[in-house]
């Protein structure tokens, strides 16, 4: 009987040991099940453990690259152009060329006090005069040019507009008062800084009177033929002419617009020494009109 009561026990040992490795089995089947599975609670990562959680030393966290900006090319100097004063009309320092910060041009800056003086182009307003198919000249008892035929013109002055003073220059040297009826010519000569403003005009008598002024030797009315092409003063003043009596033999107006490039030093009007270039042809509708 005892023989059967171990015999017994031994076998519910067993079985209860046997339950035990089935639990544990199936445990281990479950958990494999999970870490195998493709689910992620939102906001977790699978990443490995952080270095210093498998007892190894943290690694500084290395900051994030920058680029740096490429630096901007200085850009080239302009040149440097002839000094036109010596002393401040300010203060009567002494003055020397310069390019003042966040400028981009030599200027005449003053030493001592620190002025700035501007020098821009000049601007040169005249007229011409046309009657029975004949323009008005002049020719010029002063330099620059003396002894060459030109149109009335000269600087503008402060308080007039263009139209006014082409009508004063044109009563200044050819004693003529006239009336403007249209701008014709605009031509800028960089080289020399001037802008040639040249308007069209016509008598206000009917005897077109006009004599020479103190800056002409005589005054004269010619036609194409007769213009003494080769004496003319200037290249600005050659070129209107040219274009005048080509629109007045068309019969239709323009008002032309261009840049007359001249070489440095060059005379005033050697036609070898100049070119025109940008030349804009505006066509006039109404030829009569007035300013």
């Amino acid at each position: 009987m005892n023989s059967c009561v171990r015999l017994f026990q031994a076998s519910a040992l067993a079985s209860i040991a046997g339950s035990k490795l089935s639990a544990n089995a199936s445990r281990s089947s479950c958990l494999l099940r999970m870490s195998g599975s493709p689910r992620v609670k939102r906001g977790m990562h699978a990443a490995a453990a952080p270095a210093h959680a498998k007892g190894q030393a943290p690694q500084a966290q290395q900051p994030p690259q920058r680029q740096q900006s490429a630096q901007p090319q200085q850009a080239e100097l302009p040149p440097k152009p002839k000094q036109l004063a010596k002393f401040c009309r300010v203060c009567g320092g002494p003055v020397q060329l310069a390019i003042p910060e966040g400028d981009d041009h030599w200027r005449h800056v003053c030493q001592a006090c620190g002025a700035v003086e501007f020098y821009n182009p000049k601007m040169v307003v005249g007229c011409i005069v046309e009657h029975g198919g004949r323009v008005l000249l002049c020719r010029r008892a002063i330099d620059p040019c003396a002894g060459k035929w030109t149109l009335p013109a000269g600087y503008l002055e402060l308080s007039e507009s263009t139209a006014e003073g082409a009508a004063r220059e044109t009563r200044e040297e050819a004693c003529a008062d006239v009336r403007i009826i249209a701008p014709f010519a605009h031509y800028d000569i960089p080289v020399i800084g001037q802008t040639y403003l040249i308007f069209r005009a016509a008598f206000q008598d009917a005897e077109a009177a006009h004599s020479p002024g103190p800056e002409s030797l005589e005054t004269c009315m010619m036609s194409p033929a007769e213009v003494p092409w080769d004496e003319i003063a200037f290249s600005s003043i050659s070129l209107a002419l040219r274009a005048f009596f080509e629109d007045l033999e068309s019969g239709k107006w323009h008002h032309h617009h261009a840049v007359i490039d001249k070489r440095p030093g060059s005379s005033p009007n050697d036609p070898g020494t100049f070119q025109l270039r940008d030349h804009i042809t505006l066509t006039l509708a109404d030829t009569d009109s007035r300013l």
